[in-house]
């Protein structure tokens, strides 16, 4: 078996399930804070469905870094391949998760005050850096 298909397989998995805890997370906050907005009759900003979709963007991470460990697959180590797939696709599912948690945040601190949203979306931002970062960073130890 070649590891380096474990490490395609990681990539993407662990950073698709990070991915869908985010969305879970931050989905589940924007649905109570549309519910919060109707009960107490303001309107409910629409603008919460990108808190609720940001942490998807991390499985394109996960797929993208896939497919360059199999490009990469006849030039590098079969066990650089699962490392970085491991360790990668953990901190981009990482990144996911933690940035529904704080779209989660966000969707309460908007329906609750209507203010901030800038300031919301660029916490959301810095979660979502961790995830770029991660995959850039492997791409180079792949080379």
């Amino acid at each position: 078996m070649n590891l380096a298909f474990v490490g395609m397989a990681a990539a993407l998995g662990i950073s698709a399930a990070g991915s869908a805890y985010g969305v879970g997370y931050a989905g589940m906050s924007a649905v109570g804070a549309w519910k919060k907005c109707y009960a107490s009759g303001k309107q409910a900003p629409f603008i919460l469905l990108a808190f609720a979709g940001a942490p998807l963007t991390q499985t394109i991470y996960g797929f993208l870094l896939m497919n360059f460990i199999r490009n990469a697959i006849d030039s590098v180590d079969p066990g650089l391949a699962l490392g970085v797939g491991l360790f990668a696709g953990l901190a981009i599912g990482l990144s996911g998760l933690n940035q529904g948690r704080c779209a989660a945040a966000a969707c309460d601190a908007l329906a609750s005050t209507g203010k901030g949203t800038a300031n919301y979306f660029i916490v959301v931002g810095i979660a979502e850096t961790v995830a770029l970062f991660a995959l850039v960073f492997s791409m180079l130890a792949l080379g």
